[in-house]
């Protein structure tokens, strides 16, 4: 799915000198490139503070409890996503409310947020899923209609310009309250290991942040904050430096394989591919169809059986997932997000691939759900 060597080794020399430069000082933990990491993130993304952390999962937490909510209080969510998401909710005893998924783009379906709130919730948490931006303008004015905190779940879309009513353009992850993203290896920005960082154009937010994810402390051994330990070490750093001054081209890259999947299926009634929403760019951390009248679990196989690797993200929405069964949703509750799970199939994309690969991914496609 995911060509990490090959990548690698089109910087190899860059890669090897910046991780040996950090062998030979020794300050894994807080070294100056973490920093540099940081400013030069922010510079990129246009939001004022980024603070790096552990990994993605680990920002989403430090996110929510950096905004001071208490147990029990509501934070809304979509249910067709990866399940991090909803994890670091239920972790501080917070409540997961769900809402269904948009039947095109597979982000959260902004029309039916207001159903939901109550005077419980505080918080709406959209993903960006698979490299396209929720509807972050809606949100906001829902947000905004009801007080309530918006945090950013870009870990699927670091680098996606989302376009407002009056042609202002953002990145993912810098519209709302906070912004989080994973730098995990295969994202379209990824480390060699776990990585995270959380984005904020709040100033007391980002000192609040940045002292939690070192156990709450801004002076050692002094904790102003119930904190955490979640610092990107200094080795992950360094590739991330090097590899965020390609991220551009990654994502021309992934564009591109995009525009070629797109237009070998178009005329392919069983196939669906990606919606484009007018208002989001799609950087395309996951190329995800929609197979129609033909059973995708006898697609998958028949792509494995030929060499052609696949994902079905997500096949089980988290509402259903045995682990939130507390909450006291049932099949049935999330109609579009149980259909998604059934139908979903993503295919190889990443930065590396040439027209070869992709002319045999296609063809192999279009004869399978032809029953050729």
């Amino acid at each position: 799915m995911v060509d990490l060597q090959s990548q690698y080794l089109k910087i190899k020399l860059e890669i090897d000198s910046a991780i040996q430069s950090v062998i030979d000082s020794t300050a894994f933990i807080k070294g100056r490139d973490v920093q540099l990491f940081e400013t030069e993130l922010a510079e990129f993304t246009g939001a004022k503070h980024v603070i790096a952390c552990g990994n993605g999962t680990d920002a989403l937490q430090i996110a929510l409890m950096a905004l001071g909510l208490k147990p029990g209080d509501e934070v809304i969510t979509s249910t067709f996503t990866f399940i991090a998401t909803a994890e670091a909710i239920a972790l501080l005893g917070l409540i997961p409310v769900f809402v269904d998924a948009n039947p095109d783009t597979f982000n959260i379906d902004v029309s039916q947020i207001r159903r939901k709130i109550t005077s419980k919730t505080k918080a709406i948490i959209p993903v960006h899923l698979y490299g396209q931006c929720a509807d972050m303008e809606e949100i906001m004015n829902i947000a905004d209609e009801f007080n309530l905190f918006v945090i950013e779940d870009t870990a699927q879309a670091i680098g996606t310009d989302f376009t407002f009513g009056d042609g202002t353009k953002k990145q993912a992850g810098t519209v709302g309250n906070i912004g989080t993203t994973s730098f995990f290896p295969s994202k379209n920005l990824g480390c060699f290991g776990d990585g995270g960082a959380l984005f904020t154009n709040d100033d007391e937010l980002a000192l609040k942040m940045r002292a939690i994810i070192n156990h709450g402390s801004k002076i050692t051994y002094y904790h102003s904050e119930i904190g955490v330990n979640s610092r990107l070490d200094t080795l992950q750093a360094v590739v991330l430096r090097i590899k965020l001054k390609y991220l551009k081209e990654y994502i021309s890259a992934r564009q591109k394989v995009a525009e070629y999947y797109n237009s070998a299926f178009q005329h392919e009634n069983r196939i669906i591919t990606p919606f484009i929403n007018p208002n989001s760019e799609h950087t395309y951390h996951q190329y995800t169809l929609k197979i129609a009248d033909i059973d995708r679990d006898t697609v998958q196989k028949q792509l494995d059986e030929n060499g052609i690797p696949s994902k079905i993200y997500y096949p089980v929405p988290i509402h259903l997932q045995e682990a939130y069964a507390k909450y006291g949703y049932r099949k049935g509750d999330f109609p579009i997000a149980e259909k998604l799970s059934e139908t979903v199939l993503s295919l190889p994309i990443h930065t590396e691939m040439d027209e070869e690969q992709l002319r045999y991914i296609t063809s192999n496609m279009k004869e399978i759900v032809n029953g050729k």
